[in-house]
Formats: C-alpha cells, structure tokens, sequence
C-alpha cells in the first residue's frame, strides 16, 4: 500500500465513507470547486456532486445548525470549518442544540465537526487555536485528535460511524509533514490510546502534534540512558485514563505534552486524574510542557518561544529523571 500524507488520509477517509453510504456529505465554506482552505476536500465534488459536497456561505454557525438538522432527519454531515478558531461564531449550536439533544429527547446527532487546528504556520491569534478544552468540559460532545494518517483516517471512520457529534480536530502542521501507510482501512475505535514508543522510566502522555513532538525528544534523551514510553491519547472524550495509570504504575514518572494553553488544558485534567488514582505510583510530580497562556503570537520568533518544542520536552524529561 502506497504511502499517504495526514492531509490525503483525512482525504481518503471522506471519499471511502461518502462512497460507502449516500448518507454521508461534506458541508462547508470553499468546500466544493476550490478544495477547502487546506485542499483537504479536493476532488470530492467531481466523485460525489454539488448536494453532497456542499459549499456554503461565510456563516459558521448556519454550517452547524444545517449539519444539526441534518443529523437529526438521519444523514450522516461532516462540516468543516476553516481554521478552528472560527467554530466560535458556532459555539451555541455545538454546545447548547447538538450536545444536548440525547439528553434532552432520546434524539441521536450523527455528525462530525472537522476543526483544523493549532499553530506553527504564522496564522497569528485567528488562526492557531487549539479548543479542544472548550468541548471536552461542554458535555455531550466527544472528541478525538489524531497524531498519524493511519489515525487520521480511522478517527475520521469512526466519527462518522458514530451516533453522537464529533469534534475532529486536525493539525494543520502535520497535513504534510507526516507520511506513512495506511496499514488497515478500519475505523479506529475512539476511547483507547495507542502506545507510540514502550519505555520503562517515565511515561509521557500526548495527542495530536504533541505525540511526534514527544517521540523525538523521546529519542533525543535515550542517548542519555533514558528510556521513555510515549502515549498517544488519541481521543479526549472519551479518554483512556486507565492505561494511562497502568503506564504510571510502571514508570513512576509522568509528563503532558499539548500544544494547547496550560491553564485548564487537557493535560491539566490528566494531571489531576492521576493525583486522584494513580498518587501512590509516582515517584516525581507530575509535569506539564504546553504552550503559554494568550494569543497565539503572529510573529514566527515569537510564535516559536510561545509553542513546546522538543528542546523544552526533552529538558522536562531530564529534570523528572533525576528527580
């Protein structure tokens, strides 16, 4: 099987799923002629037509509200925003219509929320957010980050599967810079991580670009005699705290890599589960490696300082080993 980009398996994984069942459409802005933002979407109008791949005006939440609906007469919509970012103008219809209507009237909402996400290209503070905190703590809503292609395909499988919405979120820094085979074509199950590299003295926990972030520092402090096992989260809602703790329970030592800000980010709630369940495991406080709190920076030296690199992961690494 030939190799894929993170891009082209996000690609791959729409057109086998419209292909699959006419249920499912593509709906979003620049969606359909012009191939999405990041050409995502390319070609998928020629495949599968203009009722299908639906090209919309500027109006974030008019996406998400036509996809609500949609879902709910049993059709199977993948919207896409732009940039993460602008899911905010929709932020009422996510939180408050579609991660409500199971609880509210038995009602499922079969749909998924694709979010390009995160920083590193220069998109300055419109254009770089990482939100998955917004929908982890709104309740209702799963949702899953994928760090590979072959996981960028198979999340994108089973979100669609799934019966309730979906927030995907994809990291336009890895679109092109990963590359690998698809080595099955079927769904990723959502809710279990994936153990990125074994190890036996400390335990980092990742997700989305954070893991191949964690993988070379990883690789970096080996020449220091450290050997660290790397965890790829894969899905937040629902998160597999359990193997995280079995993973602590071995090393003793833990540490949470995200792009996104400290203050109330994910890595906060893995923290905290684990001073909850897992406290007597460890040998060393927990640490954390995210970005700083407040706007993603414009500048590209700035943005750079702003954001964790593999300098700041692996010096974390060295100070729990020797703690």
């Amino acid at each position: 099987m030939s190799q894929v980009t993170y891009l082209e398996a996000i690609r791959q994984a729409l057109g086998d799923e419209m292909a699959a069942d006419d249920r499912v459409f593509c709906i979003g802005e620049d969606i359909g002629h012009f191939g999405g933002a990041f050409k995502v979407t390319a070609g998928l109008l020629e495949r599968f037509g203009p009722d299908r791949v639906v090209d919309t005006p500027i109006a974030e939440s008019l996406i998400i509200g036509a996809a609500i609906g949609a879902a709910i007469r049993g059709q199977r919509p993948v919207a896409e925003m732009q940039f993460a970012d602008f899911v905010s103008v929709g932020f009422s219809q996510l939180i408050n219509n579609a991660g409500t209507f199971h609880y509210r009237l038995g009602v499922s909402v079969p749909m998924v929320v694709r979010l390009p996400s995160g920083g590193g290209v220069g998109g300055g503070p419109f254009h770089s957010r990482n939100p998955e905190a917004w929908f982890v703590h709104g309740g209702g809503l799963k949702v899953v980050a994928p760090a590979t292609p072959e996981d960028a395909y198979g999340l994108l499988r089973a979100a669609v599967h799934d019966p309730d919405p979906v927030i995907y979120l994809e990291q336009k820094l890895l679109y092109r810079r990963l590359k690998a085979e698809l080595r099955t074509e079927e769904p990723t199950p959502i809710g279990q991580l994936r153990v990125a590299r074994p190890g036996r003295h400390i335990t980092v926990v990742a997700y989305a670009n954070g893991v191949p972030l964690a993988e070379a520092a990883a690789e970096e402090v080996a020449g220091d005699g450290l050997d660290v096992e790397v965890l790829d989260l894969r899905t937040l809602v629902p998160w597999d705290w359990a193997g995280v703790c079995r993973s602590v329970a071995k090393t003793g030592r833990c540490l949470v890599v995200h792009e996104a800000s400290r203050s109330c980010g994910f890595g906060a709630e893995v923290a905290a589960t684990l001073a909850d369940l897992a406290f007597e495991a460890l040998d060393a406080p927990i640490r954390r490696v995210t970005a700083l709190d407040g706007p993603t920076p414009a500048h590209p030296d700035l943005e750079a300082v702003f954001r964790p690199d593999q300098a700041r992961v692996a010096a974390a690494l060295r100070s729990l080993a020797a703690y």
